[in-house]
């Protein structure tokens, strides 16, 4: 094989492309996975926009977005060929057939990689979904190819592409915040906002480890009846409440008047004012939801709350592991197929784009391997088993 095939996003905002891409060399320490399934988050609706405008001297361990690019950072897929001994995260050599997530490559030699261990701020850092077509890094491709700093997590039997794609951008991110927030104890009341894939996951791990109540704010009511079947006890939906004012009170009311314990915000980086108001003073909050490079205005009086704050940024091999982990222990505890909508094929990358950015789609799953049309929901149910048919 000489060549595949990747959905290219040639302008900003326009449908995506499918080119013919040369194979590039193998290095050694390499692998080239054929893509099983690639969903797409709001990270990647970002970039196809060109609103997400990465890099510069706030984010110097990013890469500047430059067309034309691949998108898909949210990948599974099973090895076709490993460059010399290739092993996973667990020291087991990786073979043909076998079904991984990949963790992003990083230098090995710099401050953060050695002194750290902040792989995620190398400026070397390979993350995937933004790089140009030759380079095979994105996942609305037919193969990728991870490079040999990356670590190869290995996908537990029963778990379909599509979540295990999932796993390995929203829930490895939790698992990241988690690690930063510490232990949450059975009394505690933890308010997630936003009620999208990194909402949802946020609910399933808050519930795991022992949080009292679990509370949600979010958008539109389809994902918040989700946000049920995954355990919430108490929901406010934000089309009916567009006052951030009484949003606020709606969030004391349920607590007391203190304010909950920990706040996670999956919603805007602009949200980050009214999570502080919604957290007691002395609580925590999570910043996952990234801010698009917007200025944020924030009154002093919130800096004197007490609030211990954390930004977990990408994430470590171990946050990765830890995903696949949760994914395969929890299945039973969790519907996690009920977060992924509709599937589509490589040529359908723009539609699949264009559907989440209309929130018309939660989590979009594209199928590179199959073909256009009906055969993509023939190939869900080879490899998922539980596909939505494609929505046009």
């Amino acid at each position: 094989m000489q060549q595949t095939q990747a959905a290219v996003i040639t302008a900003f905002g326009e449908p995506t492309e499918v080119m013919d891409v040369p194979l590039p060399p193998m290095k050694t320490g390499s692998t080239l996975l054929r893509v099983d399934a690639a969903t797409l988050c709001g990270t990647d609706i970002g970039r196809w926009k060109g609103a997400l405008r990465e890099g510069g001297k706030d984010q110097a361990f990013l890469k500047p977005l430059h067309l034309p690019f691949v998108p898909g950072h949210e990948i599974c897929g099973t090895v076709e060929e490993a460059a010399g001994p290739v092993r996973d995260i667990l020291g087991a050599e990786v073979r043909p057939g076998d079904r991984v997530i990949s963790s992003y490559g990083h230098c090995g030699e710099c401050y953060y990689c050695r002194v750290t261990r902040q792989t995620s701020f190398c400026a070397g850092v390979i993350s995937y979904g933004h790089w140009q077509p030759e380079q095979l890094r994105g996942g609305c491709a037919r193969h990728q190819i991870v490079p040999p700093s990356a670590s190869l997590i290995r996908v537990p039997d029963g778990i379909s592409p599509a979540v295990a794609a999932s796993g390995s951008c929203a829930l490895r991110t939790v698992m990241h915040a988690m690690e930063q927030l510490g232990a949450i104890e059975s009394h505690e009341t933890v308010l997630v906002l936003g009620a999208g894939p990194l909402g949802l996951y946020a609910l399933a791990v808050a519930a795991d480890r022992g949080a009292g109540r679990k509370l949600m704010i979010g958008a539109p009511e389809r994902r918040l009846d989700v946000a049920r079947g995954w355990g919430a006890d108490r929901l406010l939906n934000l089309d009916e409440e567009p006052d951030a004012g009484r949003r606020v009170d709606w969030v004391l009311a349920q607590t007391g008047g203190r304010g909950a314990d920990i706040v996670i915000n999956c919603a805007s980086g602009a949200a980050i004012v009214e999570a502080l108001r919604m957290c007691r003073p002395g609580g925590r909050l999570s910043q996952i939801a990234s801010s698009s490079g917007a200025e944020i205005g924030m009154p002093g009086a919130l800096l004197f709350k007490g609030v211990r704050m954390s930004f977990p940024v990408m994430a470590e091999a171990r946050h990765f592991y830890q995903a696949m982990v949760f994914l395969d222990l929890r299945r039973n505890d969790f519907p996690f197929d009920t977060m992924i909508s509709s599937s589509f094929s490589l040529e359908e990358t723009g539609a699949a784009l264009a559907g989440m950015a209309e929130l018309r789609e939660m989590k979009p799953v594209i199928f590179p391997n199959a073909m256009p049309g009906d055969s993509v929901r023939e190939y869900g149910r080879q490899t998922d088993g539980d596909i939505r048919p494609v929505r046009r």
